[in-house]
């Protein structure tokens, strides 16, 4: 892998920002403490994957990461919720549901990249 200088160039950081402004989209006029919560999880994916990055060691951006994970589940589930509530177009939320599999694939195999690597600080 190589080196990354910066959280912006991280592929999934990139990904949870996209999560982030699509579930900002849903027009959930009757549920807002719902719309409220996925936003606060989704926006929980990106900065954790920043943080973590910015501590600037291995272990601590893989705990970080797997906060991040956890988060990207919590979004994978309001986004099930939504569905079953039936308030956005189901191929939207079945479309963003693909979009949330591939990020956490993505955070679960840096996490353990960076289990097995002996790099450490902005090499990871």
């Amino acid at each position: 892998m190589p080196a990354v200088q910066r959280f912006e160039d991280l592929e999934i950081w990139q990904l949870a920002r996209r999560q982030a402004m699509e579930v900002s989209q849903f027009p959930l006029n009757f549920y807002p403490d719902l719309l409220r919560q996925i936003q606060r999880s989704s926006v929980s994916v990106m900065d954790n994957i920043a943080e973590g990055f910015a501590r600037g060691g291995r272990k601590e951006f893989k705990n970080f990461l797997i906060i991040a994970k956890g988060s990207n589940a919590e979004v994978k589930s309001q986004l099930y919720r939504i569905s079953d509530l039936e308030l956005a177009p189901k191929i939207n939320v079945e479309g963003l549901i693909n979009k949330n599999d591939v990020l956490g694939r993505r955070i679960f195999a840096l996490i353990n990249y960076l289990k097995k690597s002996d790099n450490s600080g902005t090499n990871y």
